[in-house]
């Protein structure tokens, strides 16, 4: 039996399209798309069955559904590039389960989990029981990515010669970064020659440890006074003495200045060793105006390179023995050297310098406003390709106890919804391609546009629907969140994998 779905009276919204109309599915890839006002079933019901006729599919053998979506937004399903899964080992915060469904409830088709999980996630083995697991529940598909280093150690990058780029597309240290510029110079070399991507947090070692006691110090005063360590809009401040607040700010100041730097530093060092080494870098959780900076300039000396490439070769005789065609010479940039980063919900949407959102602890921390209207900045301007969530939850005593990190794929669309387009920074066109397009592009998917013979993966929207962030109504396990209680708009109402409904 041949499974379709004809999804109608639809607003239709991806990277180069958004127009009402209608979309055709057959077993799991989109068909056909058809612009225009089709409100009912009827309009669309001739188009559908011309098409499958036209495939030689009779009605008797297919299995065909009609879903009006009652004129909500249908637009490719969200990918994400960064997200914890805490799976195996750290389930008490979030299992494969509960994450999935989280990712499901939140538009998210595709995921890229972390390997920061016990044991760490360091063989494609590992990986691949993983994601095995994650096919099992039948919700938003995993790609597990594996450690840079055996075990998160540092030393030994010989795990990495056994991997297969279509199945660990990403390799990554996580929080760790890895301390010896040699040591990533040799795994950045090893995932350049199989053509994985190498995902940065980018963080001096050595800097993010001086920053941890004045942390330390800060949330021994929070804890004495039970004021979370999410930040938010839910604790009043009237029983707390002024000098309290006033040496918790001065103590989260001084370790945010401290990783602010180590932030800086890490990235310029990572983006040097990529180029060395010719691989694909990606930047995760990018927070600082001078990190953007760093990547702006790097992105800008690859088009220069290219661009010089090319003139110098537009009098030359070019190869014709391939196939009776031209053949275009690669230039020296793309010699797998190539620069791409990600940014986050809280990073886009709160300012780290003020109180509450001071002592909603992350790595790398919230900035200052400057730093968050650079960022915006790097949105429009095209050096941000991605938009992730870096979803981090952790159990209530874990935060409570300064573990770094937010619940935040559930809430995502909604921010990213009322910060960017609902605040006129971008387009509801630009932000599909930054949640779908492009990150489906640089894990080479054929995802994220809706396109005919691309996934059918799909999250239906309502981007002016209003509602208030309540975590008591998360599926993933962690709560903390510093959106808490924030008025936002743009709900995600349901979420298509394949064509065949999973939230």
């Amino acid at each position: 039996m041949i499974y379709a779905q004809a999804f109608y009276n639809a607003r239709l919204l991806d990277e180069s399209m958004d127009n009402p109309g209608a979309i055709l599915c057959v077993q799991g890839k989109i068909r056909a798309v058809f612009q225009g006002f089709f409100t009912t079933q009827k309009t669309v019901h001739g188009l559908v069955d011309s098409v499958l006729e036209e495939d030689g599919i009779q009605a008797e053998n297919c299995n065909l559904e009609f879903i009006d979506l009652n004129g909500k937004t249908l637009t490719p399903a969200f990918i994400d590039m960064h997200v914890h899964l805490r799976d195996p080992g750290l389930t008490q915060k979030e299992d494969l389960n509960s994450g999935l469904h989280a990712c499901a409830a939140g538009g998210y088709g595709t995921v890229v989990a972390m390997p920061n999980t016990n044991p760490v996630i360091s063989t494609k083995e590992q990986a691949m029981e993983v994601m095995e697991r994650g096919n099992h529940i039948g919700q938003t598909k995993v790609y597990q990515s594996v450690s840079i280093t055996a075990g998160f150690g540092g030393t030994d990058t010989s795990g990495l010669e056994s991997l297969d780029r279509s199945i660990v597309p990403v390799i990554t240290e996580d929080g760790h970064d890895v301390e010896s510029s040699s040591v990533m110079l040799d795994g950045m070399i090893k995932a350049g020659k199989k053509g994985i991507i190498v995902a940065c947090h980018c963080e001096d070692c050595t800097l993010a440890i001086r920053a941890k006691p004045h942390r330390a110090k800060a949330l021994e005063i929070m804890r004495k006074y039970s004021l979370p360590a999410w930040g938010g809009q839910s604790r009043d401040l009237d029983n707390v003495p002024e000098e309290a607040i006033r040496e918790i700010d001065s103590e989260l100041t001084q370790a945010n200045e401290i990783l602010a730097l180590a932030e800086n530093l890490a990235t310029d060092r990572n983006i040097q060793i990529a180029r060395q080494a010719g691989c694909h870098i990606h930047l995760c959780h990018v927070s600082t105006a001078q990190a953007i900076q760093s990547i702006r300039n790097a992105k800008l000396e690859l088009a220069n390179e290219a661009a010089d490439f090319y003139a110098d070769m537009a009098d030359a005789a070019y190869d014709t023995n391939i196939d009776g065609k031209f053949f275009k010479p690669i230039p020296p940039a793309e010699n797998g050297f190539t620069v791409t980063c990600e940014v986050t919900p809280h990073h886009i949407a709160l300012t780290g310098t003020e109180e509450p959102d001071i002592r909603a602890l992350v790595n790398p921390p919230l900035r200052s406003e400057d730093d968050r209207l650079v960022v915006l900045d790097a949105i429009r301007d095209g050096t941000v390709d991605v938009l992730s969530t870096d979803h981090a939850p952790h159990t209530s005593e874990d935060k409570a106890n300064g573990a770094p990190g937010f619940t935040g794929i559930e809430a995502a669309f909604g921010v990213y919804n009322t910060i960017l387009v609902h605040q006129g920074q971008i387009s509801a066109s630009r932000l599909s391609q930054l949640m779908s397009a492009n990150p489906a592009r640089i894990l080479h998917l054929k995802k994220g546009v809706l396109k005919p013979g691309f996934d059918a993966d799909f999250t239906i929207t309502d981007p002016e629907e209003k509602w208030f962030v309540n975590s008591k109504d998360f599926k993933s396990k962690g709560k903390a969140t510093p959106f808490e209680g924030r008025e936002l708009c743009g709900k995600v109402k349901a979420t298509y994998l394949g064509g065949k409904k999973v939230f």
